[in-house]
């Protein structure tokens, strides 16, 4: 409720209240309270999840207010004592000033008005501080005929949901590379560590456990460079189209001149949408990038399971790999340690899978100009990519640097492999290969030691037969079977 806010937040200054009014009444706002009355407002009726708005969209938006007080004073449209005022507020606020003045939540409908009234009401009333006034005194400098002059919640919210997922997704790509950069490391380390292949999680032909970790980078390489690619599209804006893509109540070189200034103050080469229109209605952008997350998610659950299975034992399962204990394992049995940073990862995974559907049903649910689900659509898509940004690098240190092979282990486990007669196929045929194969599954003995014994190749061959360099495909032509 938001009489509930109100004591949570402001009940300590024991400074009373001022009484504002909008559009439907009057109210009373907590004296302290750098927001007003819709704000107000909005913390009554968006009740849900007690989550605010992400903070880096807070700050594209005060962004894009900073941008549009000095555009509205660069076209003549704005007094420049109040312009200065707001600029300043703004900054203030894209500076990670006032936050918890902030208290939307970020289920709210209305297509995002909440919120950038929430942030017109803040840097207005600290625009009146600065010029020495009281705050509510709206006849003064007003949220709405100052602050979001030229503006309106349906050009301004996609604007800022474009700029904070942009630069969360860099933040991303920074925590992807170091991630990326630990496999392929452990790649160069196990280069020479054979395993047995497996398909259908039945023995196949060996592979190396340094090319498994080496193709896991290369796996995130890939799908992190096509998540930078269309983080790039982010860049083409809305902002200028106001209610509908018209440009409506603005001056004539308002778009163009807004863009300039947002582009100095971001330092990001942003540049108009060609189509207002398209761009009022389209959150396809968005799309793509949650897309992309998800498409990462995939890749990062891939692996995390595959982790949990190439750890699992030590006595009763494969014991290939032996990952860092990183906290004790059960509270009822002794000893045991879990592979729980593999589990947390397995869990964001699925959740980023899931808000990328929600985002993707959000995005359908537009309706002829405007689509109203885009708080949710932003918060969600925040939510994904902060979730790895903030695991990311614990997982990378904790997780994968400190993995050891059991080499023992698997050196054991290779040369049990049925799947080693493949090596024979060329040189006695599948058939008589299979035979050996099953007779090596049946008995436990190698398939080196059967094919020895069964002449079909003699025991200085079989030595060539069964190196790191023939069982990886990494021999000359030399050694090439005939």
């Amino acid at each position: 409720m938001a009489d509930g806010v109100e004591k949570m937040a402001f009940d300590q200054s024991g400074k009373g209240t001022r009484r504002e009014r909008d559009s439907l009444g009057e109210l009373e706002v907590p004296s302290e309270a750098y927001f007003g009355i819709q704000t107000l407002r909005a913390v009554g009726n968006f009740e849900v999840s007690g989550l605010p708005n992400h903070p880096y969209l807070i700050e594209a938006y005060a962004s894009i207010k900073m941008a549009a007080a000095l555009a509205n004073m660069e076209v003549g449209w704005m007094d420049e004592g109040i312009g200065k005022a707001i600029v300043q507020a703004a900054d203030e606020v894209r500076k990670g000033a006032f936050k918890e003045h902030f208290p939307v939540d970020r289920f709210q409908a209305g297509a995002g008005t909440s919120t950038n009234m929430n942030v017109n009401e803040v840097i207005a009333n600290r625009a009146l501080e600065i010029l020495g006034h009281d705050r509510g005194d709206y006849d003064r400098i007003s949220p709405n005929d100052h602050v979001n002059m030229a503006q309106s919640t349906n050009d301004t919210f996609p604007t800022a949901m474009h700029l904070s997922v942009h630069r969360m997704t860099l933040d991303l790509k920074g925590v992807m590379g170091l991630l990326i950069e630990a496999l392929v490391r452990k790649g160069n380390e196990f280069r020479n560590v054979l395993k047995p292949g497996r398909t259908h999680l039945q023995d196949a032909v060996p592979v190396s456990l340094g090319e498994e970790f080496a193709a896991y980078g290369t796996a995130l390489k890939r799908v992190t460079g096509e998540m930078e690619r269309r983080n790039e599209m982010l860049l083409e804006l809305p902002l200028g189209g106001t209610a509908t893509g018209t440009g409506i109540n603005t001056h004539q070189d308002y778009r163009r001149v807004v863009t300039e200034r947002l582009k100095g103050i971001t330092g990001l080469e942003l540049r108009s949408n060609p189509s207002p229109y398209e761009a009022m209605q389209s959150t396809t952008r968005i799309v793509a990038v949650s897309s992309s997350y998800k498409e990462l998610a995939v890749e990062l659950g891939r692996i995390a399971n595959d982790l949990r299975l190439m750890s699992s034992g030590p006595t009763s399962g494969l014991g290939e790999i032996i990952l860092p204990a990183v906290q004790p394992g059960s509270s009822i049995m002794p000893g045991k340690v879990n592979p729980v940073l593999p589990e947390c990862l397995n869990q964001i995974c699925f959740v980023i899978i899931g808000n990328d559907l929600a985002i993707s049903q959000a995005a359908c649910a537009g309706q002829l100009e405007l689509n109203v689900m885009m708080p949710i659509m932003g918060n969600l898509i925040l939510r994904s990519a902060e979730y790895l940004v903030n695991f990311l690098p614990v997982f990378t240190e904790k997780c994968i640097v400190g993995i050891k092979a059991d080499e023992v282990a698997l050196s054991k486990r290779l040369m049990q492999n049925p799947a080693l007669a493949t090596l024979l196929n060329r040189r006695i045929g599948y058939m008589k290969a299979a035979e050996i194969a099953r007779e090596s599954a049946l008995s436990g003995r190698s398939v080196m030691d059967i094919a020895v014994e069964k002449g079909a190749i003699s025991r200085d061959e079989a030595s060539k037969f069964f190196t790191v360099e023939s069982l990886l495909g990494r021999r000359s032509s030399d050694m090439d079977h005939k």
